[in-house]
């Protein structure tokens, strides 16, 4: 009866196993879908669901930049009383092929952000087939300008900005940190902003082959000058460029090749690339219950923190079990002139 009930454990367990593994497996292939039908909203709401609206308030929704309704932002903060000092602030520029997406789908980055010190502004900008190259980078700037003039009403330091984006929106970021005649354009002083994170960005993907980049920049009279592989020049803002190893759709070959044009620019830098981990994989793990593996956050906070003047924001974000914090800030440096794998997280 004993070996009869063990087997009936055994089945028990197994049968429960393959249960765990096909929910995550659908979890995954949801995700999956929604990023590429346009729907990051279900991501946004899982990250509700498992808790994520804590520690963090939404601030502005729908503030106008411009007249069409695409040139949209909201603001996201602490929750909390004000602080002695202004926090620091990302800008956020979303991606989905240039043809995709608007500010309220990616709460979940600026909360994850707001509950760490920041302000963050989730940007919108005009999307294909109403604008072409380059009327993302112009609605980029304008959002910046709108932040630089207004952030100081909801607790940010305007000379504190970043910026940072996911895959057409690390492009975007790129090329708003690089290439001086956007910024100059709206009047924003030149070095503005501080640090740039660029995940699964394409920067350097001239000739078009895929039809995102076909319809967004085929019309461009120069095609180098849409690449910011073109832009790099020793006085470039840090950069961390991470990309997931196993990205099928932006390849890791875009960071590594931008880190090695600002290397030969004069200006150090490395492509962090995760092992394992998918283009959705990367966003994926600023949200609950996602972010259990750590690697991606902790690149970003440590990061994001160390280009900051000091501030009442905590000097590095929290390490993982059996990681000390200088441990949590050497494995996400972003300064090494060649690209780093980091291995699979928990």
């Amino acid at each position: 009866m004993a070996v009869e009930q063990t087997r009936r454990q055994r089945r028990w367990l197994m049968w429960t196993l393959i249960v765990l593994i096909a929910l995550a497996a659908a979890g995954f292939g949801v995700f999956r879908y929604a990023v590429n039908h346009s729907t990051v909203s279900i991501l946004d709401k899982t990250d509700a669901l498992f808790g994520g609206t804590k520690g963090a308030r939404v601030a502005v929704s729908g503030a106008k930049f411009g007249a069409d309704p695409a040139q949209r932002l909201d603001v996201i903060v602490p929750d909390g009383p004000a602080p002695a000092r202004p926090y620091p602030v990302v800008v956020f520029l979303y991606g989905g092929g240039w043809r995709s997406g608007v500010p309220e789908e990616y709460h979940f980055v600026g909360r994850m952000l707001a509950r760490e010190g920041f302000v963050v502004v989730l940007s919108g900008y005009r999307l294909w087939p109403q604008i072409h190259f380059p009327a993302m980078l112009e609605d980029g700037a304008a959002s910046l300008r709108w932040t630089y003039d207004h952030i100081g009403q909801y607790g940010g330091d305007r000379e504190q900005i970043q910026l940072m984006g996911h895959s057409a929106g690390a492009y975007n970021a790129a090329m708003l940190a690089l290439d001086r005649q956007w910024l100059g354009r709206e009047g924003l002083p030149d070095g503005l902003i501080k640090g740039v994170v660029g995940l699964a960005g394409p920067y350097d993907f001239y000739p078009y082959t895929s039809d995102s980049t076909k319809r967004t920049f085929g019309m461009a009279p120069h095609p180098e000058l849409t690449q910011p592989v073109h832009f790099a020049r020793a006085d470039a803002p840090p950069m961390l460029l991470a990309n997931g190893a196993a990205d099928t759709l932006v390849h890791a070959r875009n960071a590594v090749a931008l880190a090695k044009a600002l290397t030969n620019a004069g200006a150090p830098t490395r492509a962090v690339l995760f092992d394992g981990m998918s283009h959705e994989g990367i966003l994926m793990k600023l949200a609950h219950p996602f972010d259990r593996d750590l690697r991606v956050k902790t690149a970003v906070l440590t990061f994001l923190r160390a280009q900051c003047v000091p501030t009442s924001v905590p000097m590095f974000p929290a390490a993982a079990p059996n990681q000390s914090p200088a441990h949590v800030q050497a494995q996400a440096q972003a300064t090494a002139p060649s690209a780093a794998v980091q291995g699979k997280g928990g």
